[in-house]
């Protein structure tokens, strides 16, 4: 699933996948910079917590944005696939200046919302300026090619990581939260492997990667992004190794970036920021 076209007078609005487990407080750098980029006091944003099973999920959002000040906050429950055909759920998203995606599970995600008029919605809203952020389960989903589960490990292995069709908003990344604390180094390995194409971006918790209408990415947070470029794969072993065997992969560039560094997206230079 391709992003959705740009028009010539719009410019998109800013895709934020956080690595889960971020502050939620009205201290965090995270959260204050997506509210700022909405519009600061004047921000609609709008809660979906799909993603998550537990009831207060959306409250506990909504509460955050509340403490900074945010005019409008909407959670938009979104519990099956007639839920995202509702007019008036629409009409919240189409309504909102930033869409937030809390943590959970992804696929819930995937097929609950894929292919539906939210999804379309949110799709050309991002094209049109909105900006949408995701933290763990929410990050994950933004991607076309999405990683719907794995194992962890160091070392890339032939089923290691399982990708199934996203959100759509870039088709420039593949996003791995949560991604030092539970050792998510070799199931991102193995996704680009299955896909090269792709640059991979491991977030660790209480971190966001901010990538702008540029392809520009900022990091923000506590800890550090990952970068995994592999646009220069020279050989990789994927097709024929087994399952749960070790992959082989020579020609790949890692960076890790923390606050303040920058990665083009379209160049694949990374630039250190002032630390």
């Amino acid at each position: 699933m391709c992003p959705a076209k740009v028009a010539d007078n719009d410019i998109r609005g800013w895709i934020i996948p956080i690595g889960g487990g971020e502050k939620k407080v009205r201290s965090s750098a995270i959260l204050d910079r997506f509210v700022q980029l909405s519009g600061a006091a004047e921000a609609r944003i709008a809660i979906i917590p799909t993603a998550s099973k537990l009831e207060d999920t959306g409250d506990r959002y909504r509460a955050v944005f509340d403490e900074f000040g945010v005019s409008r906050i909407d959670i938009v429950q979104l519990e099956d696939r007639r839920d995202c055909e509702d007019p008036e759920r629409i009409g919240a998203l189409q309504q909102a200046t930033g869409i937030f995606f809390t943590g959970g599970n992804q696929l819930r995600l995937a097929t609950i919302i894929g292919g539906t008029s939210v999804a379309k919605v949110v799709r050309s809203g991002n094209a049109k300026g909105i900006h949408v952020a995701g933290t763990s389960a929410g990050a994950a989903f933004v991607c076309e090619h999405m990683i719907s589960f794995g194992r962890g490990g160091p070392t890339p292995k032939s089923g290691m990581a399982t990708l199934s069709p996203g959100l759509g908003l870039t088709n420039r990344v593949i996003v791995d939260q949560h991604f030092r604390e539970r050792d998510r180094h070799g199931r991102l390995l193995t996704a680009l492997a299955y896909n090269p194409f792709t640059t991979g971006i491991g977030v660790d918790e209480d971190t966001a990667a901010f990538i702008g209408p540029d392809d520009m990415i900022e990091v923000l947070g506590s800890g550090a992004l990952t970068v995994i470029d592999a646009s220069d794969l020279e050989y990789s072993s994927m097709a024929a190794a087994k399952q749960g065997k070790p992959v082989s992969l020579i020609g790949v560039k890692l960076h890790i970036l923390i606050e303040g560094d920058r990665y083009d997206l379209t160049t694949h230079q990374a630039q250190p920021g002032a630390h």
